[in-house]
């Protein structure tokens, strides 16, 4: 890891490098910002602020997409408040112990890679779930119920809403976590609720939340063709969308052995149902589980 230091107290400079290589860091030394323009490539730049006659924000500019750590003499908004707002990642005061400055590196190094992850994960996720046909076309009141037979899309529909009117998403799965009080102490005003599983709730257990998700910015996934009158604020994703779109959107064996069950229990009774899966009565009551699909009476 390349470290650019500027600053004109040679001896302060020296020592800073010194150790700083002494922990494997590859450290270069300038004395004024002029030199400092000659450096193209650097991950982390020490910059002293107290450089007399000169202007230290083009340089910040420059190493926008570095690590800068501003090395001051004293804090006021010249020294800390304007180089931050200028681009600056952080500063310390001196004199510093070597320690607090390598715990300052390591912190924006974790926090800048954290951000390539994040933007990655990003751009790949969206990307495999952005699509013109997955837009919720109607006016939106909370809390919604999406119903559909495919998980994907109803995941789709989600995620485009929350990007089209830039909303952060508060996730949560009543498969991992069927206890929906839970829910209630950790959902968001300020971000879209996103909740899945909805289906696995008793009827009365879905109604009653519903009551006390009032006016809470929150979407429920709902698996499966059948949903109580009572809940009038769904929408339905049809399964002839689903089927126009069947290139884009093949189930996953999970997610069709899951809408099967939920489609058909109410049909066939298990001895039937679990033939027409291929698996034994055991499989099904294991599946049943492993869903969080409580089986109706």
């Amino acid at each position: 890891m390349k470290i650019l230091i500027i600053e004109n107290e040679i001896y302060l400079a020296q020592s800073i490098a010194t150790k700083l290589n002494h922990l494997g860091f590859d450290c270069e030394n300038v004395s004024n910002i002029k030199e400092a323009f000659n450096i193209q490539l650097v991950d982390i730049v020490l910059l002293s602020t107290n450089i007399a006659g000169e202007d230290f924000y083009p340089l910040i500019e420059k190493f926008k997409n570095s690590i800068v750590i501003l090395m001051i003499p004293y804090i006021n908004d010249d020294t800390v408040t304007f180089p931050l707002q200028a681009g600056a990642s952080d500063y310390i005061v001196k004199p510093f112990m070597i320690d607090e400055l390598v715990r300052k590196i390591k912190h924006f190094t974790h926090y800048k890679q954290l951000q390539k992850e994040i933007l990655f994960y990003k751009d790949y996720f969206c990307s495999s779930l952005i699509n013109p046909n997955h837009s919720i076309n109607t006016i939106v009141s909370f809390p919604l119920i999406i119903k559909s037979i495919s998980q994907k899309i109803i995941d789709a529909h989600v995620i485009n809403y929350a990007i089209i009117k830039k909303l952060s998403i508060n996730f949560h799965s009543f498969y991992k976590n069927p206890k929906f009080q839970d829910y209630l102490k950790n959902t968001s005003r300020q971000q879209l609720n996103y909740i899945i599983g909805f289906e696995t709730l008793t009827k009365e257990k879905r109604e009653e939340f519903l009551k006390k998700l009032k006016n809470t910015p929150a979407m429920l996934s709902y698996l499966g063709e059948e949903i109580e009158d009572s809940f009038s604020n769904v929408y339905e994703i049809s399964t002839k969308s689903i089927t126009e779109n069947l290139e884009e959107d093949i189930l996953s064996v999970d997610e069709y052995v899951k809408t099967t069950i939920l489609k058909f229990e109410d049909k066939y009774p298990d001895t039937e149902l679990s033939k027409k899966l291929g698996m034994s009565r055991k499989s099904l009551w294991e599946k049943r589980k492993k869903y969080g699909i409580a089986k109706k009476k």
